[in-house]
C-alpha cells in the first residue's frame, strides 16, 4: 500500500492538533510524541504536525512563513457538499480562516481553509457523474 506523510511545522502543537481534529482528522498515537503529532485523514494520508524545532532538525533550508508565503496547498476530497461545509465551519470555529470565496463550477465545489499557522487546505466535493457528463469523459 502506498501512503503519504505530510510534515508540517507548527508553532503550537496542541492547538494545531485540536484544529485538525475539528476538520475530521484522528490522532495516531503510534507516531505521536511531545514534538510531533500524527493526524490521520485516511489509510493513505497522514499529516505529521511537528514543532518548529523538530521540523528544523531535518532541514538545512530556511522555513518559509506560510502566513506570508504559499509553498504548497493540499486538497482533501469529500463525499458530499454537506460534509465539505461542515469541515470548513468546524475549521473556522477552531481558529482557522477561509481566505477565499467558495468556488462553484456546478459539478465541483471547493472551499479553502487556512490552519493556525497559515497552511492552506482546499476541501473539494466533486460530483463525478456531472463531471463526466460535462466533459464527455468516462
Amino acid at each position: 500500500m502506498k501512503q503519504i506523510f505530510i510534515n508540517l511545522p507548527v508553532k503550537d502543537i496542541e492547538a494545531s492538533m485540536n484544529f485538525y481534529k475539528q476538520l475530521g482528522f484522528t490522532v495516531n498515537p503510534l507516531f505521536s510524541f511531545d514534538n510531533q503529532k500524527c493526524m490521520v485523514w485516511s489509510d493513505q494520508i497522514y499529516v505529521m504536525l511537528q514543532t518548529l524545532e523538530m521540523f528544523k532538525s531535518g532541514n538545512t533550508k530556511n522555513i518559509a512563513d506560510p502566513k506570508i508565503n504559499t509553498i504548497v496547498t493540499f486538497t482533501l476530497p469529500v463525499e458530499s457538499l454537506d460534509k465539505l461545509n461542515k469541515i470548513i465551519e468546524n475549521g473556522i470555529k477552531a481558529g482557522g480562516t477561509e481566505p477565499t470565496q467558495t468556488i462553484d463550477e456546478g459539478f465541483m465545489q471547493v472551499r479553502n481553509i487556512e490552519d493556525l499557522d497559515g497552511h492552506n487546505w482546499g476541501v473539494i466535493y466533486l460530483n463525478i457523474e456531472k463531471f463526466k457528463e460535462i466533459t464527455g469523459k468516462e
